[in-house]
């Protein structure tokens, strides 16, 4: 009986491999088996990424801002990985600089990291991610798009301050936030590079189990024995908050924005969309929280 032909495996990128969410990812193509040599980090800096190259992952210059880096940086590469660029007020030019390039070297899947309902949302960091959607559709690539919610280490990394003050302060009321660690974003991202281009195309709602910020703190207080309590402010008084910490006006009023955001469920989602990329429960916010005090 003639055995089946051995399909070769793809060539992946990562762009910002060397952020958070890019290197988790990285990793993440290599614990889901795919060899180094298949591997390629995207980074500005490269010689930031020697521990990447010490594991026999490619390393090549890729610039946002620099058109003439994306282009040999994408040489060969099937499958790619655009992560969102830390810029706000430049990400919809330098993600379209990333899209253009995939295409001009013929990419055969773009998987991009986008933002809880970037296409209805009212929340403030959306619309950048909504229009760079847009430049992905026009494309013509074939692509999915990662609407990943809020990352849980928003929070956890703000441990120490909550359990100092015994309080979380915002302006979120009930709004719930389904959030998730980047580890388990990272992995969803990857299992949507790594499946069946036909089955992964097209917009995948993203988040873990939602919570709300009493709920939070009653984690926080459940977790580590200190008691720590949520105390909701109107947005006016929030605001102000920020500016007696010493926040400049814009931030405050930004990060107020953010809050009501909460406050009107835009952060949450039911979709299960993350579990089954997952094939597990994503981690949960007790376990996270844990983890962070480890």
């Amino acid at each position: 009986m003639t055995e089946p032909p051995v399909l070769p495996t793809p060539t992946y990128a990562v762009t910002g491999a060397t952020g958070h969410l890019g290197r988790l990812a990285v990793d993440a193509l290599l614990r889901h088996g795919v060899p180094a040599r298949n591997v390629f980090a995207l980074v500005r800096d490269p010689g930031k990424a020697d521990d990447l190259a010490a594991l026999g992952v490619g390393v090549r210059e890729a610039d946002y801002d620099r058109p003439d880096t994306l282009g040999p940086a994408l040489e060969g590469i099937e499958r790619l990985l655009l992560v969102s660029s830390p810029t706000p007020g430049r990400r919809v030019e330098q993600h379209g600089n990333v899209i253009r390039a995939a295409d001009a070297a013929d990419v055969g899947m773009v998987v991009y990291t986008s933002i809880l309902h970037a296409d209805e949302t009212e929340n403030a960091l959306a619309p950048e991610h909504a229009a760079t959607e847009d430049v992905l559709q026009a494309s013509g690539l074939p692509f999915a798009v990662a609407r990943n919610g809020w990352y849980v280490e928003n929070y956890t990394g703000r441990l120490d301050e909550y359990l100092a003050d015994g309080e979380i302060v915002g302006a979120a009321g009930e709004g719930r936030v389904s959030a998730a660690t980047r580890a388990d974003f990272a992995e969803a991202a990857v299992a949507l590079l790594t499946g069946d281009i036909a089955d992964q195309q097209g917009y995948w709602e993203l988040g873990g189990p939602a919570f709300t910020m009493a709920e939070l703190a009653e984690t926080v207080s459940e977790v580590t024995g200190t008691k720590v309590v949520y105390r909701d402010l109107s947005p006016e008084e929030f605001t102000e908050a920020l500016r007696g910490a010493g926040t400049d006006d814009a931030t405050a009023e930004f990060v107020t924005g953010l809050e009501l955001s909460t406050a009107r469920g835009e952060l949450e989602t039911d979709s299960p969309a993350l579990e089954n990329l997952l094939g597990r429960a994503p981690t949960s916010l007790v376990d996270a929280v844990r983890a962070a005090r480890l």
